[in-house]
């Protein structure tokens, strides 16, 4: 039995709750409406359908123990003490913020469907489910829902997986070798090659002039940010450039570097959750049709 020093715990399976949400809102194939037209249900329905058909299609290990994980609503406000600029790019139009009118009937969905989610007032999800996922995979393989770059870093463990439900059928799940093969850097390089190249969805530049080749040639063979100075890699003008904003770099590696040591206030059970309702399920027991 789960629990038992014997027991083998269920796979984790992982959801970046708002990533999910985000997507389903603007990606859905086609607007969902109340059956009186006048209640837009898109990232409601859009949420359950993708999660359901993800857990149907795209999971490779048994059926998994299931954790959703937003960000809290401070959750940036130490890496935007950091750095002003970070995620400043974001709009802040109705439009831009349509998903968040989905939130909590996404949350009371959950709730209903006995699936458990997690959000922490002060942080944000990337590093709830980077501390998760860390954990977990000590015992047990691990997925995680996104279509986040960033989780890239947490491939350093083998156990660990990426689900990209935006991608072809055929090529979802992301692993260290593709990061390696596509890239040319490793998972541990991951945020020294984003500190480097930028992070556009976050708002971090990276150096002028540096593209992910550029990169990459940087950090071949294994070499590390705090190493590169001394490398004799950072030569003529670009290296100058790199050198001038090093500060600059440092300070977005530590931004886009996960935490894995949160005290994150849910115990995970290692215990299969049961699959999520139909989407319209969810919505008709929501009262939303």
């Amino acid at each position: 039995m789960p629990g038992t020093p014997d027991a083998t715990p269920a796979p984790l399976f992982i959801v970046d709750g708002f990533n999910v949400l985000w997507a389903g809102t603007f990606g859905f194939p086609a607007p969902i409406f109340s059956r009186d037209k006048q209640r837009e249900l898109t990232g409601l329905f859009a949420f359950f359908a993708l999660l359901g058909a993800t857990l149907r299609d795209d999971v490779d290990t048994d059926p998994p123990e299931v954790v959703v994980v937003f960000d809290g609503q401070s959750g940036t406000g130490e890496r935007v003490a950091a750095d002003a600029d970070y995620k400043a790019n974001r709009e802040q139009t109705p439009e831009a913020l349509k998903p968040l009118q989905f939130l909590q009937s996404v949350k009371n969905g959950l709730d209903l469907a006995q699936l458990p989610w997690v959000e922490m007032e002060d942080q944000e999800a990337d590093d709830v489910i980077a501390t998760l996922a860390t954990r977990a995979a000590t015992t047990r393989p691990v997925r995680i829902m996104s279509r986040d770059a960033d989780f890239y870093q947490l491939l350093t463990d083998p156990n660990i997986k990426i689900i990209n439900r935006s991608r072809a059928a055929t090529r979802r799940l992301i692993t260290a070798d593709e990061v390696t093969d596509r890239y040319g850097v490793t998972p541990q390089q991951w945020p020294a090659y984003r500190a480097l190249t930028g992070d556009p969805a976050d708002n971090i530049p990276g150096v002028k002039g540096v593209g992910p080749k550029i990169a990459a040639g940087l950090l071949a063979d294994g070499m590390t940010l705090d190493g590169l100075p001394a490398s004799g890699r950072l030569q003529g003008a670009r290296g100058a450039t790199i050198t001038a904003n090093w500060r600059n770099v440092l300070r977005w590696h530590s931004m886009i570097t996960v935490k894995r040591d949160l005290t994150v206030p849910y115990a995970l059970t290692g215990t299969a959750g049961p699959r999520p309702p139909k989407a319209t399920d969810i919505v008709e027991k929501l009262g939303l049709w």
